[in-house]
C-alpha cells in the first residue's frame, strides 16, 4: 500500500514541528511500541502506522483482529499536559468520526448510516455494528518536569471481519464509504486528530460535548451496567462521564467502573 506519510507530515508539521510519521509492515502493537519508547525517554510526537499487528489490543486487553489491507491501525503519541484528562477518549472519537463522515446522514436517508460513538471508546454505526475502537494510554517520561506522554491507538475496520465469536457484529468502512482504503482514511484523520488533542489540552472535553451528543449511539436508550443496574442513558457530562438515570436517580458513570451494553438495538436506518 502507498501511505501518504509526507502529506500527513506537511499537514501536521505547523502544529508539531518535531512530528514524524513511521509506517511498518508488521509489529506486535503500535500502542505497545510507543509506550516502550516513552518509558525509554523518547517523547517526540510520532504517528506509527502498522499494516499488520500480531498482538493488537483494545480496552481491557481485548484482542483486535486484523489482516493486511482490511484494517487501519495506528497510534499517535505526543506529550500532553491538560488540566483534566477526563473525556480524552471521547474527544478522540469525535475527531475520528467527523473525519470519516463530516455530515451525518438524515435519519430517513438510505445508506450510508451514521458513524456514531458508543461510550467510552468505540466507533459504531446505527443498527449497533462496530466500526472501530480507541485505546488511550499514558506514560511518564523519565525527564524531570516533562509532560505525560499520551498514546492514542485507533483501529478501524476497512473491510468487515468475520463476526464469529464477536459480541457486536462488525461493519467495514467501505460499507459506508465505498472505495475508501486505509491510507486514504488515515489521510482524513491524522491532522484533525492532532488539532483536537491540542485543543483538548487547552480546553478539556466540555467544548466537544455537543458534537459528541450528535453521534451518541446510547443517547435515550435503555442500558445495562456491568453491576446489574438498568437505566436510560442521558448523554455525557462536561467531563465525559456517562449519565444514566436509574430507579435511584441520575448516576455519573466513569469509564473504569462499568462496561455498558444497550439492552436493545437501536432501529436501523431506513433504506
Amino acid at each position: 500500500m502507498r501511505w501518504p506519510a509526507e502529506a500527513i507530515w506537511e499537514a501536521v508539521y505547523p502544529q508539531l514541528p518535531t512530528f514524524t510519521v513511521e509506517v511498518v509492515p508488521s509489529i506486535d502493537s503500535t500502542n505497545s511500541e510507543l509506550m516502550r519508547r516513552a518509558r525509554a525517554g523518547q517523547g517526540e510526537p510520532v504517528l506509527l502506522v502498522a499494516e499488520n499487528q500480531t498482538a493488537g489490543r483494545g480496552r481491557m486487553d481485548r484482542p483486535w483482529r486484523n489482516s493486511v489491507g482490511a484494517s487501519l491501525m495506528f497510534s499517535l503519541g505526543l506529550p500532553l499536559a491538560p488540566k483534566d484528562w477526563s473525556g480524552l477518549s471521547l474527544a478522540v472519537g469525535v475527531a475520528v468520526a467527523e473525519s470519516l463522515q463530516a455530515q451525518i446522514p438524515a435519519p430517513d436517508a438510505p445508506q450510508p448510516k451514521r458513524v456514531g460513538l458508543k461510550w467510552p471508546n468505540d466507533l459504531w454505526t446505527d443498527g449497533d455494528h462496530k466500526l472501530g475502537g480507541i485505546l488511550v494510554e499514558t506514560a511518564n517520561l523519565p525527564q524531570p518536569g516533562s509532560a505525560r506522554f499520551v498514546v492514542v491507538g485507533v483501529g478501524i475496520n476497512i473491510q468487515a471481519p468475520q463476526s464469529d465469536g464477536l459480541s457486536t457484529p462488525p461493519v467495514g468502512l467501505q460499507d459506508l464509504v465505498p472505495g475508501l482504503d486505509a491510507p486514504a482514511a488515515l489521510a482524513r484523520i491524522a491532522a484533525p486528530l492532532v488539532s483536537t488533542l491540542l485543543a483538548f489540552e487547552q480546553h478539556g472535553f466540555a467544548p466537544l460535548r455537543s458534537r459528541f451528543a450528535r453521534r451518541d449511539i446510547l443517547l435515550g436508550r435503555e442500558v445495562l451496567l456491568s453491576d446489574g443496574t438498568a437505566g436510560t442513558a442521558e448523554g455525557v457530562g462536561d467531563d465525559g462521564v456517562l449519565l444514566v438515570r436509574s430507579a435511584t436517580g441520575l448516576q455519573a458513570i466513569h469509564s473504569n467502573e462499568v462496561s455498558v451494553r444497550p439492552t436493545r438495538a437501536a432501529p436501523p436506518t431506513e433504506g
